[in-house]
């Protein structure tokens, strides 16, 4: 039987993931944590959206907008979906002063918490094999001819 965490728990973990996924070279599966644990707990009425805000940095565009999300202490962006843009408030840019609470939280315990509410799971990485293998194969040496033109090359 799962043991159910608090929305400060979640939301303390949507927090640590997505600070490591800003760094991690491989930051696919962290995104897919945060977004689908986001979006379930929008769905079960314990985060709320709060307002549109413009991108700080808006790919391919000249502005972009992404949906405030409010989980537990903490605030959130995400990607908006096309009914956003009519039923929210938009807050314009960004408010650079505020910060959300510190977190300290393991990463590894972050990723089982969100892993436990939604159910997503890492991708195995398949391990390429190549048919030769690389061994070592002395140059042929003939006693009579060298390449080399002289003692110095």
């Amino acid at each position: 039987m799962p043991v159910t965490k608090s929305d400060s728990d979640i939301a303390q973990a949507i927090f640590t993931v997505n600070r490591h996924a800003k760094t991690a070279p491989d930051n696919h599966y962290l995104y897919a944590l945060k977004k689908e644990a986001l979006n379930l707990m929008i769905i079960q009425q314990r985060a709320l959206k709060i307002g549109l805000h413009f991108s700080k940095n808006p790919q391919k565009s000249q502005q972009q907008s992404s949906v405030l999300v409010k989980c537990g202490n903490y605030y959130f962006h995400m990607l908006p979906k096309k009914e956003d843009f009519s039923s929210l408030e938009h807050l314009g840019h960004l408010d650079d002063t505020y910060r959300n609470p510190p977190s300290r939280m393991n990463l590894k315990v972050a990723k089982e918490i969100l892993r436990m509410l939604t159910g997503l799971e890492p991708q195995k990485k398949e391990v390429v094999r190549s048919n030769f293998t690389k061994s070592y194969q002395p140059r042929q040496v003939d006693r009579f001819y060298s390449p080399k033109k002289s003692y110095f090359d």
